[in-house]
């Protein structure tokens, strides 16, 4: 039978939806497409033929029907022939199943059936090796698989449309791990447009854009913490974000393994959380502009440099949480957007598809398959990379359709709800959690939307913890305040209790705050030297006794001068020289704070019950101090007394609600960290009305434990 030729215009153009009603084994007849080569024959077990050139660099031979198996020996020029299995020989490597959970946006492996996965088949005539390959782009007039492998050429390796799912598939024997590759997709209007995977699992470094096939089997050495992980929140979290290229300039997964474990244990630091590791093309995005959702960052090595260094955090005790970016893409041509020429994982409406701030493309939230992209990525990260938790990006952005637009497309109700977006976070958080039930969801969402993290069967959004944006804008505004000014604004500390239990909160001192003209938390604070290294520590002696989990972005540990910038390393010469003698106090104030924290329930097990937090003074604006105390459910009771006023309180009266022992664990203003050193007593007794008398530095945080 030859092509007809119609059918042969559509494959010599890369538009033929079903290559495999042609190529392979038909009717007695095998055909392979190979450009440029010289000669090809056809080898079976009883011996090898000739096939001939048919023209468009088809080779066609006969194959008798007691012929099990086949393979193609194909020379090219110069070349010794290389034999090679027929990829268009094998079924798909999609089954029904597969194509009916991607079309309901429910298929919780999508990494093992999309994108690239090396495939290994027996055959009569031995084994074969090779990849397969699936996308979807069911706008596609044809897709190609184009690679070095070919020479980039599309009518080498074209793929099989399968049905109405829109997925393209096609196996290619003989390539393997290593591989570049593109998917050559033939637009309805555009021509041809060549895109990396979406499903890639690696990609070349930047501003290479190619994927890269990879081979899995990484062995991985934390079945302890894995098996002891849980979703219990009463537990210390202080959290070191980071930026893995600027830590120290050139840093990678690997330096990050041998240099920040260490760093981070000798800091009292839990958990260190990744800016986004997710393949990007552009650094100065931060890694907030996703172009390889399943891959990470070739810039800081391999996908198993990346396992290898969260196992080693693992095995230290420490675990990783990873921002995760679902609120928007970028634009880049061989990217997702506009990915088979028309809006596909973007919503085609630009006043629900488009995010004119940022630049980027959002995501269509109530399409099947885009949204099974999505929550089956978050399990992507859980599953083959054992991250401990997910901080989600942006999430504010998703929620309202009017988020920084002037047009903006209201919901079925008329409202600016965005009910697609909800359904898919609630999705997200309820799946990952019964797949992963360790795995912690967190929400930088920035508004007063109800119940983020509230169960998703209660109608929240069933995020684990929110960031405490509210918490942190008030406290970073009274603290730029001078002293003399702070009694007017005495109400910005003390607000933060009238919501501290209305969702479940990390207190964080993010990247955000440190960039864009912000200033650093150290040129925030008024006064000269020595006032601004006691502001820190009081700042950081308040949060850390504050109900919440903590987070501290790199360089705030020892109170970086200078803004932060990805492209420049963390300011580690603050710690040296003259004047370094304040960064260093502010360093080991830290250092000691963590190791406190962790071993002191009352600062942690009780975060997010009312149970756990009791003011003693919350209404002294006029001299700007605050009292309370944390309690643990050991029973446990930690008082802390702020003074962020410019002088000291030195008989200082206030009300306990235990009487007896009280010892002082943490001073703030103690001289190893460069403060004034007042020679406070370690253990203080109540009078009267369990009544203390206490001196309070100024511009300093005491912590006092009770002892009974």
């Amino acid at each position: 039978m030859s092509i007809p030729a119609d059918d042969l215009s559509r494959l010599d153009h890369c538009r033929h939806y079903n290559p495999h009603a042609f190529y392979g084994r038909h009717d007695g007849v095998v055909r392979t497409r190979r450009p440029g080569a010289e000669k090809v024959e056809l080898v079976t077990a009883e011996g090898s033929t000739p096939m001939n050139n048919i023209g468009h660099d088809i080779w066609e031979g006969g194959i008798a029907d007691s012929a099990d198996d086949y393979r193609l020996a194909i020379t090219y020029p110069g070349q010794s022939p290389q034999t090679v299995a027929d990829g268009y020989y094998f079924l798909p490597t999609l089954g029904p199943l597969d194509l009916h959970l991607i079309s309901e946006g429910r298929h919780e492996r999508l990494w093992d059936v999309l994108g690239a996965n090396l495939k290994t088949y027996e055959t009569a005539l031995g084994t074969v090796e090779g990849v397969a390959f699936a996308v979807w782009a069911p706008n596609a007039e044809g897709v190609a698989v184009v690679g070095d492998f070919c020479g980039w050429n599309p009518t080498q390796y074209p793929m099989r449309s399968l049905g109405s799912t829109g997925v393209w598939e096609v196996f290619i024997p003989g390539i393997g791990a290593g591989e570049s590759y593109k998917f050559a997709i033939e637009t309805k209007r555009n021509g041809r447009i060549d895109k990396a995977d979406p499903l890639a699992k690696a990609s070349e470094k930047a501003p290479s854009t190619s994927s890269i096939v990879v081979a899995g089997g990484y062995d991985w050495g934390d079945s302890a913490w894995m098996a002891n992980r849980s979703g219990d929140l009463n537990v210390p979290m202080n959290i070191y974000e980071l930026h893995v290229g600027s830590w120290k300039l050139g840093s990678n997964y690997n330096s990050l393994r041998e240099e920040l474990i260490p760093y981070l244990l000798e800091h009292g630091f839990t958990h260190v959380e990744l800016l986004p590791v997710a393949e990007h093309p552009f650094g100065g995005s931060w890694g907030y502009q996703v172009s390889g959702y399943y891959s990470p960052s070739a810039r800081w090595g391999s996908p198993d440099d990346l396992r290898a260094l969260i196992d080693a955090c693992h095995q230290a005790g420490i675990g990783v949480i990873a921002d995760w970016v679902p609120a928007h893409f970028p634009k880049d041509e061989w990217a997702l957007g506009r990915f088979d020429g028309e809006p596909l994982y973007e919503h085609p409406d630009p006043r629900r598809g488009e995010q004119a701030d940022w630049g980027t493309y959002v995501f269509d939230f109530g399409r099947n398959e885009v949204r099974n992209f999505l929550v089956a990525n978050a399990l992507y990260w859980a599953e083959e990379f054992h991250i401990d938790g997910l901080r989600v990006d942006a999430v504010a952005s998703m929620l309202y359709l009017d988020y920084s637009r002037d047009e903006w497309l209201p919901n079925i109700h008329g409202g600016r709800e965005h009910l697609e977006a909800v359904q898919f976070l609630q999705e997200t958080n309820g799946t990952l959690h019964r797949a992963h039930p360790g795995v912690l969801t967190i929400a930088e969402e920035s508004t007063s939307w109800p119940g983020v993290t509230a169960p998703t069967h209660e109608g929240g959004l069933g995020f684990d913890l929110k960031w405490n944006m509210g918490w942190m804008n008030d406290t970073l505004e009274y603290f730029k305040h001078d002293p003399i000014h702070r009694s007017f604004h005495h109400g910005s500390l003390t607000f933060s209790m009238v919501y501290a239990y209305s969702e479940r909160y990390v207190l964080p001192f993010s990247h955000d705050e440190v960039v864009h003209g912000k200033g650093s938390l150290w040129t925030r604070q008024p006064g000269d030297d020595w006032n601004k290294a006691a502001g820190l520590r009081a700042l950081f002696g308040y949060m850390y006794s504050h109900p919440g989990k903590n987070l501290l972005f790199m360089g705030q540990e020892f109170g970086q001068v200078g803004e932060w910038a990805e492209h420049e390393s963390v300011n580690w010469s603050d710690l040296e020289g003259w004047g370094g003698e304040w960064h260093r106090g502010i360093k080991r104030l830290v250092r000691d704070i963590g190791a406190i924290y962790k071993d002191t329930p009352a600062l942690w097990s009780q975060d997010f019950d009312p149970a756990g937090f009791e003011w003693v003074k919350d209404d002294d604006s006029q001299n700007s101090v605050l009292g309370y105390v944390r309690y643990g459910s050991d029973g446990s009771a930690l008082l802390a007394v702020i003074n962020l006023a410019g002088a000291s309180h030195t008989n200082y009266r206030l009300h306990v609600p235990r009487g007896g022992e009280w010892e002082m664990v943490l001073n703030t203003d103690d001289g190893v960290y460069e403060g004034a050193g007042n020679d406070l007593p370690r253990h203080v007794h109540t009078g009267e009305g369990n009544a203390l008398t206490l001196h309070l530095p100024a511009m300093s945080v005491q912590w006092y434990v009770h002892r009974g």
